[in-house]
């Protein structure tokens, strides 16, 4: 049996990354604590010790990824592109989360026993991005590049434009399609923003 780590976060750790890797080859639904336990090498017991259940990893393993997500949304912040591209890397940035593993974290979050989990985990992105990505509207504002005449409301439609986005991914539409939608989402950001048309690039 492996030795447990003195650093109570290195176990915990441990437990996410391999409840990560048997959600995505065997399936949330079909994984259990005894799957993950086993796949570690130790007693379930010492799972219980860290987490109550298996949906409680799983909101653990999803608070993780938003950890991942914010950080790498506070990185576009510092470079040094324009509004438009920052409002564009945020956008990607969210949806290539999205997309981890084949949409791994989507098929979780949209599954009927955890819509709950994905309300709160929404939300709480929604409080994260949202000052930033005003901040950014700020900057394009006071540049010029953006137009807008109440910069809350613009960021409201962006949020919701990333999340129609996501469910799309979700649902696996068509390359067709999602190219439609990927174009439009683009020209309705612009449209919101004020921006000049082509300045918003979406990449997946």
């Amino acid at each position: 049996m492996a030795r447990t780590p003195q650093d109570p976060q290195i176990r915990i750790n441990e437990i996410l990354d391999t409840a990560d890797l048997l959600f995505f080859t065997q399936g949330y639904q079909a994984t259990t604590i005894r799957d993950i336990a086993k796949k570690m090498g130790v007693a379930q017991g010492m799972l219980y010790y860290y987490f109550k259940s298996k949906e409680e990893v799983l909101e653990t393993l999803l608070e993780r990824h938003a950890a991942f997500l914010i950080s790498e949304i506070k990185n576009v912040i510092c470079l040094n592109s324009s509004p438009a591209e920052k409002i564009a890397l945020i956008v990607s940035t969210v949806l290539h989360k999205a997309a981890y593993k084949d949409g791994l974290l989507l098929n979780m979050l949209y599954a009927a026993q955890n819509l709950h989990l994905k309300v709160q985990l929404f939300h709480q992105l929604e409080l994260a991005l949202s000052p930033w990505l005003l901040k950014i509207l700020e900057e394009g504002i006071g540049n010029q590049d953006f137009c807008v005449s109440h910069p809350p409301t613009a960021v409201d439609y962006i949020l919701v434009i990333t999340d129609f986005l996501s469910e799309a991914l979700y649902q696996k539409t068509s390359a067709d399609i999602l190219s439609f939608r990927l174009s439009m989402a683009e020209a309705l950001i612009e449209k919101a923003l004020g921006a000049q048309e082509k300045t918003i690039h979406i990449l997946l």
